[in-house]
């Protein structure tokens, strides 16, 4: 989610090898998504160790998970929740100490707990929530009139044919469509609801210009006027806002709008410094972090250091406070995420 580069597409732009993509620091090796290696994210680690640990990229989580699981040693993996239940229950991982992480009673309530921890034992913490933010409508607003966006039927519309776009990615893919079909919690949705949400992805499926695969895609296709409606993430407001570009974020459709979560998890057979991995996810959840993260389009799980932020800031990145369902893409039963990821593939291919 940068302009920086999109959290779940880096790799394309970044060569995506699961090899150490810098020398500065061989007590601790993290797993990441390109552009999160930035020092800003992690001021308080670099200014105790005099500089950043080890970074290796991904493109994906599953080219993540699949990797780990062949042998390649890391210390601590940025992961989304959605596939959080996936990897605790792998083996792969060990718990987060919290009485190590001064910040963690300052954490959002909403993005922490088991669900999000990811363990069945509740005072286990598999998972600690950094960053997150919003997915809702993004709309060219000269052309695109606001009550034509009041509903997610917008992407049905045969008025739009052609010029909607979904990401290219399961889980906002399928939160919209839980979101258009009634769901606004998937963690226990039911077959009907599922069979709802994917009825609902092929229906829309002819009415789609493209599967929009990162950020700087999407904003060619709505800068070019290939595109007027797509479901996109809130990086996609302040990029097109600086852009000069007449850019409208609906977070408020009648169905609602979704939150992604993404944190970090520790690794089991990581062969670098404990120590110096909680350093890391102690500098990642400081207040030093949260400027930071917010310019590059990311809310901060640090409740506290967010709550300084000015409501007007927060509004102009896509993450203000509102009212109205809001799907959070919390961890989910593994066999209905991939089913899902089953189904959407054959929808993609028009089945």
């Amino acid at each position: 989610m940068m302009t920086r580069l999109p959290r779940f597409a880096a790799g394309a732009l970044a060569g995506l090898i699961a090899v150490p993509a810098t020398a500065q620091d061989d007590g601790l090796l993290v797993f990441d998504y390109s552009g999160f290696e930035a020092p800003a994210f992690h001021e308080a680690y670099t200014d105790t160790h005099g500089g950043s640990p080890d970074f290796a990229f991904f493109g994906d989580e599953e080219e993540a998970f699949q990797k780990i699981r062949s042998g390649f040693r890391v210390d601590v993996s940025h992961v989304c929740a959605g596939s959080v239940s996936k990897w605790v229950a792998s083996g792969i991982l060990e718990p987060w100490d919290t009485s190590r992480i001064p910040a963690f009673p300052d954490l959002d309530a909403n993005l922490t707990g088991r669900d999000v921890g990811g363990a069945a034992n509740a005072q286990e913490v598999y998972f600690l929530p950094t960053d997150f933010g919003s997915t809702a409508i993004a709309y060219d607003s000269a052309q695109v009139p606001a009550e034509d966006v009041a509903s997610l039927d917008v992407f049905l519309d045969p008025a739009y044919a052609g010029r909607v776009t979904l990401p290219d990615n399961v889980d906002d893919a399928y939160a919209l469509a839980y979101l258009a079909t009634g769901t606004t919690d998937w963690t226990g949705a039911s077959d009907a609801q599922f069979e709802a949400a994917s009825q609902w992805l092929r229906d829309v499926h002819p009415n789609l210009r493209t599967y929009w695969t990162d950020p700087a895609e999407l904003a060619q296709l709505l800068a070019s006027g290939e595109v007027l409606v797509a479901w996109a993430w809130n990086e996609t407001l302040p990029t097109m806002t600086d852009e000069g570009f007449t850019i409208g974020f609906e977070r408020m459709p009648r169905e609602g709008s979704s939150l992604w979560l993404c944190g970090y998890v520790n690794l089991k057979d990581g062969e670098g410094s404990e120590d110096k991995a909680y350093d890391f996810v102690n500098a990642m959840l400081d207040p030093s972090s949260t400027q930071s993260l917010l310019d590059a389009g990311y809310g901060h799980a640090n409740a506290a250091a967010m709550s300084e932020i000015e409501a007007a800031r927060l509004d102009a990145v896509g993450l203000g406070p509102i009212e109205g369902p809001v799907l959070a893409q919390l961890p989910m039963d593994s066999a209905l995420r991939q089913k899902q990821s089953e189904i959407f593939e054959k929808i993609k291919a028009g089945f």
